[in-house]
């Protein structure tokens, strides 16, 4: 677990043995299976996920509807906006299947930055990435159909549509499972032409 954690971060910096020691003498490491609920609507947390392995999804539960709103998977991280903003969360975090993640809270992080300063590099170079990103997929989603969207999934995140069950994915496309059935359909008629 660790070493995809270090091959990680070693594409932002380089960590020497003592610096390894002390990230994995943290307690960071957590597997959990699919089902297991991290954070529920309403309730406060402090943690942030980094996800190793598996997936973990975003959701609202909205007229007892579960509405996804997205999917993190490997050297993916999540901070629920409820841990910036120190109030109750608005969402649910989930795991979809099996997952090893690391759990941080605001704490660890800065007795970490305190201790090795050019974490908060890295840190800060990981938000403006994921800031960016977060960004695009909005301004994407905004502006694409429901066919676009699954298109662009495909094309981005193939192993999401293997890995996803069809009702979730259905819900992050912002669509029913019965027309995610149709449109799955009709791509693959039109690639039969």
């Amino acid at each position: 677990m660790q070493d995809l954690l270090f091959n990680f971060i070693s594409k932002y910096i380089s960590l020497t043995e003592d610096e390894k020691e002390i990230i994995v003498s943290l307690d960071i490491f957590h597997s959990l299976k699919k089902g297991t609920t991290l954070l529920k609507e309403g309730q406060k947390s402090q943690e942030s996920y980094f996800v190793l392995k598996g997936c973990i999804r975003t959701y609202y539960v909205l007229d007892g509807e579960e509405k996804t709103t997205a999917f993190y998977t490997e050297m993916e991280a999540l901070t629920p906006p409820c841990v910036i903003s120190k109030t109750p969360s608005e969402y649910f975090v989930s795991c979809t299947e099996d997952t090893i993640l690391t759990i941080s809270n605001k704490d660890m992080e800065v007795e970490v930055n305190t201790k090795f300063p050019k974490f908060e590099i890295m840190c800060r170079k990981l938000s403006e990435e994921l800031l960016a990103k977060q960004q695009m997929d909005f301004d994407e989603y905004k502006t694409s159909s429901p066919e676009q969207r699954y298109l662009n999934l495909l094309q981005k995140r193939p192993d999401l549509i293997q890995r996803i069950p069809q009702h979730q994915l259905a819900s992050y496309l912002g669509i029913k499972p019965q027309s995610l059935s149709r449109l799955r359909a009709r791509i693959l008629d039109k690639s039969k032409e």
